[in-house]
């Protein structure tokens, strides 16, 4: 017992299978009963069972499973996750298993790195494999009829592990920072500086010669471009019908076209919301501004003096 690192006043459990002998049982749990002390506890779990054991988390010491004589449990993903749920934050676990040495496709004999690999995953760190045995024939004869397993290599495995010194599912937030550091500046010489340095005192305003900006340009500058002498080769010639500005025109063919479209474009004669206030009294609303006029011609433009307007 002293190889698992059982003390007083540990709370163990020991996780067993139906290929146990009853009295090796006995008397491995009564060897914990006696090195845990009154102070400590044992509890003894069948492992098809363990899942509904609804044991609260964080529960024991020291989990110890498939250590029984002629023992052949196989610990599935689920049976892995309880023990490790119920294992207290930095707890031990020892575990043996029957492996087969050689990779297969059966379901119910695992590898030895493939059992690593699911304790891993249910949680556990620290993994090591303490050693490995070989079974005796009544062993393995054993296991292959529970297991109904016909392969070769059958060894057992006995591997250690520990639970991290957090729950499993606990959350903690991460201080992240991807802020970049700004690489320093190279140290400048200060006579380098000194050459590359102009500053107000070294100027003599006697010596530096002012430009008029008017004086850069000269009459032809100032003469407006005739817009023909700006369009490209090509731009709006054709068919009059298909002739066409540019997207970003600045030659002013842009306007030209929109001008004589607005002259084809015949104006709109103004018409009344209900289209009868030119026709007289007799066709106008209740409401109509025109009442008490006399028809006029549609389109006409017609004016309100002061008086119609205040009684409207």
């Amino acid at each position: 017992m002293a190889d698992y690192g059982v003390s007083a006043g540990q709370k163990v459990v020991v996780i067993w299978d139906q290929s146990c002998p009853v009295e090796a049982l006995k008397d491995f749990v009564g060897a914990l009963q006696s090195l845990v002390g009154t102070a400590g506890y044992v509890a003894v779990e069948n492992v098809d069972m363990l899942i509904h054991s609804k044991h609260r988390e964080s529960s024991f010491d020291v989990v110890l499973s498939g250590l029984i004589t002629h023992a052949a449990a196989v610990h599935s993903s689920d049976v892995l996750t309880e023990i490790a749920r119920i294992m207290r934050p930095g707890g031990k676990l020892h575990i043996a298993e029957p492996v087969t040495s050689t990779a297969g496709n059966d379901s119910a004999i695992r590898t030895a790195s493939k059992l690593i690999s699911s304790l891993k995953l249910s949680g556990l760190a620290s993994i090591t494999e303490v050693r490995q045995e070989c079974l005796t024939l009544e062993e393995a004869t054993s296991v292959k009829k529970q297991l109904h397993y016909q392969g070769d290599g059958l060894v057992r495995v006995h591997l250690s592990a520990s639970k991290p010194n957090y729950e499993v599912g606990s959350s903690t937030q991460l201080k992240l920072s991807f802020a970049k550091k700004r690489p320093e500046k190279p140290a400048m010489d200060p006579n380098a500086a000194k050459l590359w340095t102009l500053s107000a005192i070294d100027m003599n305003d006697d010596d530096v010669d002012i430009i008029d900006s008017d004086a850069l340009l000269d009459d032809d500058d100032l003469k407006k471009p005739d817009p023909s002498s700006l369009r490209a080769t090509g731009c709006g010639t054709g068919p009059e019908k298909k002739r066409k500005a540019c997207k970003n025109c600045t030659c002013g063919l842009a306007e030209e076209l929109e001008e004589k479209v607005a002259a084809q474009t015949p104006k709109m004669q103004a018409k009344s919301a209900c289209g009868n206030c030119y026709l007289g009294d007799a066709f106008r609303c209740a409401g109509c501004p025109y009442m008490g006029m006399p028809a006029f011609k549609p389109g006409e433009k017609i004016l309100l003096d002061q008086n119609q307007l205040n009684d409207v």
